[in-house]
């Protein structure tokens, strides 16, 4: 048997930390895989990080029409010849999470047997919402509904009854199970080799069933560096677009000006603000700011569905559900290779939208990953790919019918900047500037929440996947972020990195291939292991889990007094029947693309 000391996973004692339900503190004691000073220092995938963003922005800067003319032309081919690929990848990736979901290893908890969430059901859904894509909502809810209704339409007539019926369903479609389903499997497979198989929380651990001890090699930090690289452009890309949107707001709201002055000075203030809730810790910080998001996004929810038409948003709510339930193999499917117009457009929106969540994959997996210790597989999957999707529609519903509206009723609002279409909107109903401040401190509140967690998630993956990564490398991270925001808005390079984030997904996408094929060829190992099909017959014990790329088979624990044995159906057997561990909504403790969804791309 290898030594495995060096990654050695903390007990739920070393580890446990304040959730939403707790008093105790966060846990003060260092990561026993940190005990030596070895392993919590900057690794070699920090530089190979660094040096490769050096490299793009240097390239930004001193050749930017050649960099941006490139950047355009790869991202161009990708969408062009690779719509199919991605169309299969994230259908795939549904099917195979529903079906983990259902099967019997969907009761199989995150952490050992018996061991509770380390944070409450309702916080643990709020920061992983905050990371997944809050602020996105906040912006696109009003914004994308109206421009596929208005202009780039996906079937009929723009203005038309049938582009509206087709507005919603794809706002549906495009930030629905899809998006989570990508987030959940690589979220998945990080939490359930860290919690489970004790390993490291890096992307490169997953693939240990397919390659073994490489993923420890360069081929590992090849691994986690693209991970890295894919996490800072994502994140460097929201930091500048969420930066204009705010400034947008500002603009329309108060007359502030529109330039980069302007937007300079708001970086440098949303850069003391995340890196002071950084400071203070997962469950003080990003916890605190998750939850006061989806207090506030509830709040201005209710309000919108007073003040707006609400039986025409529940009557949306209600019928765009259904095509979206009925078209949704049909959507997913759909490269429309015999229309040419509608290919096009599939290519800039959902191939796009697809390219675009992957890439963001692996830093909002390695944050919902980190969260959620405690869960059970099934749990983790149903709430990750549902819950986000129910609200989300809900509130595309919502806002996009006071968009919509709006542009039926008169307001050219279609011909607006998108980052002003949301103020626009609400100006056109009552409480509209009241109700445009409150969507703006959301937005700038999501701001902060995801610049807040992407410190955190660079600091784990450039630790050697530390649990709890030092200060100082999430103060590095969260300055050289702002950083590099604030260069590309000086040299208008956002739209080159935004593309360099779709060409980043492309490899990205062979490794989250990867990374599920893994998962699943080890949790049916562990299944077996288990004798699992209804119940288990035996549990792996806390220190040696069931993995199928041990040299020697580990030791099998005594079935706790939470598993009853079946003697009474099956006289003689030694099966035993794991109960339902405690539920997850009780007082609970673990931790943490704000998915940011690109600039609408023109048809």
């Amino acid at each position: 048997m290898r030594d495995l000391s060096a990654m050695h996973t903390p007990d739920r004692n070393q580890d446990l930390t304040s959730g939403l339900a707790s008093s105790e503190p966060e846990a003060p004691a260092p990561d026993p895989n940190d005990s030596t000073g070895k392993k919590r220092r900057i690794t070699a995938v920090f530089w190979i990080a660094l040096g490769i963003m050096g490299l793009l922005l240097g390239l930004s800067i001193a050749l930017p029409e050649q960099f941006a003319r490139v950047t355009k032309g790869a991202t161009s081919l990708i969408t062009t010849q690779l719509g199919w690929y991605y169309l299969l990848l994230v259908s795939i990736i549904v099917i195979v999470c529903t079906l983990i979901a259902a099967s019997p290893m969907g009761r199989v908890p995150l952490g050992d047997h018996g061991e509770s969430p380390r944070f409450s059901r309702g916080s643990w859904i709020a920061m992983l919402f905050s990371a997944g894509m809050g602020i996105g909502l906040v912006f696109y809810g009003a914004a994308e509904p109206l421009i596929l209704f208005a202009s780039h339409t996906p079937n009929a007539d723009p203005g038309t009854i049938a582009a509206l019926r087709d507005a919603f369903q794809y706002s549906f479609f495009h930030w629905g199970i899809s998006a989570w389903a990508v987030y959940g499997i690589v979220a998945l497979a990080i939490a359930y080799f860290r919690f489970r198989k004790k390993e490291r929380s890096l992307v490169s651990a997953t693939l240990k069933p397919l390659i073994g001890d490489k993923a420890d090699g360069p081929i590992g930090s090849i691994v986690d560096a693209i991970t890295a690289v894919a996490t800072i452009i994502g994140v460097a890309t929201s930091l500048g677009l969420g930066t204009i949107q705010i400034n947008g707001g500002l603009n329309y709201l108060f007359g502030v000006p529109m330039n980069t002055e302007v937007q300079l000075i708001i970086i440098g203030v949303a850069t003391v603000l995340y890196l002071g809730s950084a400071m203070s810790g997962l469950t003080k910080g990003v916890q605190f700011l998750s939850n006061a998001n989806v207090v506030i996004a509830v709040i201005l929810l209710a309000v919108i569905m007073v003040v707006g038409p609400t039986a025409q948003i529940m009557n949306v709510v209600t019928s765009t559900i259904g095509s979206y339930v009925q078209g949704f193999v049909n959507m997913s499917f759909d490269v429309a290779p015999f229309h040419e117009a509608r290919h096009k457009w599939i290519e800039s929106w959902t191939i796009f939208y697809w390219a675009w969540w992957i890439a963001w994959s692996p830093f909002v997996g390695v944050f919902i990953a980190r969260i959620s210790r405690g869960r059970t597989i099934r749990e983790f999957l149903v709430c990750v790919l549902l819950v986000p999707t129910a609200f989300s529609c809900i509130w595309f519903a919502a806002f996009g019918s006071l968009s919509t509206n709006a542009q039926i009723a008169g307001a050219n609002l279609a011909s607006m900047p998108v980052d002003t279409m949301l103020f626009a909107t609400l100006a056109e109903y009552p409480l509209g500037p009241i109700l445009s401040v409150v969507a703006l401190i959301l937005i700038a509140s999501f701001f902060v929440t995801s610049a807040d967690s992407a410190t955190f998630v660079l600091g784990m993956i450039t630790e050697n996947g530390s649990l709890t990564p030092r200060p100082t490398t999430k103060l590095v991270w969260g300055l050289l972020l702002s950083a590099i925001a604030a260069v590309l808005l000086l040299n208008g390079g956002l739209n080159a990195l935004q593309d360099v984030l779709i060409i980043c997904a492309l490899p990205f996408s062979l490794i989250v291939v990867a990374m599920t094929v893994a998962l699943v060829k080890e949790l049916n190992h562990e299944r077996r292991a288990m004798g699992l099909f209804f119940f288990p017959q035996a549990l792996p014990t806390e220190d040696k889990p069931f993995r199928s790329y041990d040299d020697d088979e580990p030791e099998t624990a005594d079935l706790p007094e939470w598993v009853q044995t079946e003697s009474d159906s099956q006289p003689g057997s030694e099966v035993a029947d794991e109960q339902p561990a405690a539920d997850a909504g009780t007082a609970s403790t673990d931790e943490p693309r704000d998915a940011r969804a690109p600039e609408p791309r023109q048809a």
